[in-house]
């Protein structure tokens, strides 16, 4: 399975010259978390990460954005990725705005899914992925809030199960590094071309959020699905995708 910078990886390639997207899954996620239509996005070069500790990469779950970030850079350098299109879903949309800051030259593009330029956990939230015995509560609690009321049950279901396969430390350590994560006064500095996507039932990251970064990015386009919540990405993929592909279609 191809691994770089410890990290695993799903790739789909393309001779078609566009230069790649980059995917970023939140808290508790893998690249699974990223639907198939996104995944395959036809003639481009895509790539989706599992972050340290989670799905099918090694090392640890990192207490910081920064953290995160740096692994990811690390990934670009092993695969001589020089600039890319990032998009992030959730904390993968807090690192995307941190590498945007902070190292704004390898980044041709964003995509900031139902993420925000600050990310408060619920303190119950916090407290019960922090122990084994009490893990399954914060698990519930992500589920119940991820959904708009039109989701299937089985997607939920199925959400739920993947996320109790990774380890509380890993989830606990993702909630710690969002609810440390504050750009809320530089993200104005951001000129890249971003694309601001969230589900208008989104309850972990509402819609306020995607509109604040909206307001303060220099080059953003904002789009608003409705009948989605925090989960955008797997209540609506193929709207999802298109917005993706339009997004990237201009770029280049």
């Amino acid at each position: 399975m191809p691994i770089a910078a410890n990290l695993y990886y799903a790739e789909q390639k393309s001779d078609s010259g566009r230069l790649p997207l980059v995917l970023i899954h939140g808290a508790g996620g893998t690249h699974l978390h990223w639907p198939s239509a996104v995944r395959r996005l036809p003639g481009q070069p895509v790539y989706a990460l599992d972050l340290p500790g989670h799905g099918k990469s090694g090392g640890l779950g990192q207490q910081t954005i920064k953290g995160y970030a740096e692994g990811v850079l690390e990934w670009m350098q092993a695969l001589q990725i020089s600039r890319a299109v990032i998009a992030g879903h959730s904390m993968g949309g807090a690192i995307t705005l941190y590498l945007a800051l902070h190292h704004a030259e390898r980044l041709a593009g964003l995509g900031l899914i139902s993420t925000g330029a600050r990310l408060r956990v619920l303190p119950q939230i916090l407290e019960n992925a922090a122990s084994e015995l009490t893990f399954p509560r914060a698990v519930d609690e992500i589920i119940r809030g991820s959904y708009s009321a039109a989701a299937e049950d089985q997607l939920k279901e199925l959400a739920r199960k993947r996320m109790m396969e990774i380890r509380p430390t890993v989830l606990h350590s993702d909630f710690l590094a969002c609810n440390s994560f504050d750009v809320m006064e530089e993200i104005g500095k951001i000129e890249i071309p971003s694309l601001v996507l969230t589900g208008t039932e989104d309850q972990m990251t509402p819609p306020r959020y995607a509109q604040h970064l909206f307001n303060q990015l220099g080059n953003a386009r904002l789009v608003l699905v409705p009948e989605a919540g925090h989960m955008v990405i797997l209540e609506q993929p193929e709207r999802v995708a298109s917005e993706l592909l339009n997004f990237l279609t201009r770029l280049n």
